[in-house]
């Protein structure tokens, strides 16, 4: 994993690695609201529902009660967040940062 990263923001690219294994998904994303809690969520890719993973773990964040995040990862073999993810999360942090991951862990870029 990346060593450009502060302890909590590797602990992120550690979940969003995790449930995107676990789920066999093309992305995984995790998200740390403004009380440090985390929150994780892969690619949903339903007949009548689709969200990215940064998406996903947006709402779980919104849906118990978070007001703001602090930071957020995607883990994912694409070159780059895609406007849709990245203004999930801009709606609860303007200027807190996306950091997009490859799929072993090593940071590509700080958004």
């Amino acid at each position: 994993m990346s060593t450009d990263l502060d302890p909590e923001d590797a602990k992120l690219v550690t979940l969003a690695r995790s449930v995107r294994a676990r789920n066999g998904a093309a992305e995984g994303a995790a998200v740390r609201d403004l009380d440090g809690r985390t929150y994780n969520a892969s690619t949903v890719a339903l007949p009548s529902l689709k969200l990215t993973a940064l998406q996903a773990a947006v709402a779980a964040a919104v849906s118990s009660g978070a007001e703001g995040l602090e930071a957020a990862v995607v883990v994912t073999e694409e070159s780059r967040v895609d406007a849709e993810s990245l203004a999930a999360v801009r709606d609860l942090a303007p200027s807190g940062p996306v950091y997009l991951a490859d799929t072993s862990g090593e940071l590509r870029e700080r958004v």
